[in-house]
């Protein structure tokens, strides 16, 4: 396919000017002339310079990217018949749609943009945590850093034994009875060929904890409402977490919050002043994310 560059650049413009900055979760400002967003709002958004974005509207520079053009796409919020519409212009296969899409709906996106002072992340159904917020990340650490099947917390939950290390003692085998039987009632739904189905036959191969679990057939098992963690920083926690499903893309919001006036409540609000930066290597994560093909 080749790159219709006129068609690219014109839908490009037509989408910047549309959205308003409440739209994508940044202020407005008191002296705004722009219709719709600016290019470097819009560059900031899609995490690539301003240079870069600038000369696909203007009908230059090479070819985006697929990885790129994923990245466009979630920084303008398109649905998922603009977004295919931007890979044919940009002369790529549109992305196949369904449970394995990791392109986020614009109206789940809405409600995150509006979350930035809570703990809160957007994950798929195996697991992989595609968006988080900062107080997120001050939480459970970067969970957007991982590569390969240990984006799945299921996976890293019987893998990586510093995945425990946030969750009491105590709830650690009812946590695992939880991934395992999740991972059995996905499976069932998606069948061989899924992602879950590979998760499974990895951790298989890796776990005995998860094969002797697997072996029960237990489906049904869920967590409970209320989250109990310990913290590095602040220590103990018991959080709520409240989910959002996009049935679409079987995406969920989480959202963690603690009942006013506990202890919890406080130290959740110290942990959103905290923020992620201040989190001790071991908790956030020695490496950052892998920026990619980012220009």
């Amino acid at each position: 396919m080749v790159i219709d560059r006129a068609g690219l650049a014109g839908f490009l413009r037509g989408r910047r000017e549309s959205l308003q900055p409440e739209d994508v979760g940044l202020p407005r400002g008191p002296r705004r002339r722009t219709a719709g967003l600016r290019r470097e709002e819009v560059a900031g958004l899609c995490h690539m310079s301003t240079d870069y974005y600038t000369r696909l509207e203007r009908e230059r520079g090479p070819q985006p990217s697929a990885q790129m053009l994923a990245s466009i796409a979630q920084g303008l919020h398109l649905s998922l018949d603009e977004r295919d519409h931007l890979f044919r212009l940009a002369g790529h296969q549109s992305p196949p749609r369904g449970s394995g899409s990791e392109h986020i709906s614009p109206g789940l996106l809405r409600i995150f943009d509006r979350l930035g002072d809570t703990p809160a992340e957007i994950v798929t159904e195996v697991g992989e945590t595609l968006r988080q917020t900062a107080p997120g990340v001050a939480l459970v650490g970067d969970a957007m850093r991982y590569t390969g099947p240990a984006r799945s917390r299921g996976y890293r939950w019987f893998t990586d034994p510093a995945a425990r290390a946030l969750y009491v003692p105590e709830d650690h085998a009812h946590m695992s009875r939880t991934y395992a039987a999740g991972l059995r009632a996905l499976l069932a739904m998606r069948g061989s060929g899924s992602r879950a189905a590979y998760l499974a036959e990895l951790l298989l191969e890796e776990s005995e904890e998860f094969r002797s679990l697997w072996e029960v057939h237990e489906v049904g098992i869920h967590l409970d409402e209320v989250k109990r963690y310990q913290h590095p920083e602040v220590g103990r926690l018991e959080l709520n977490c409240q989910t959002l499903v996009d049935p679409n893309q079987a995406h969920r919001l989480m959202v963690y919050t603690a009942v006013p006036g506990t202890e919890s409540h406080d130290k959740l609000q110290m942990l959103t002043v905290i923020g992620a930066q201040s989190l001790s290597p071991t908790h956030a994560g020695a490496s950052a994310a892998d920026p990619g093909d980012r220009p």
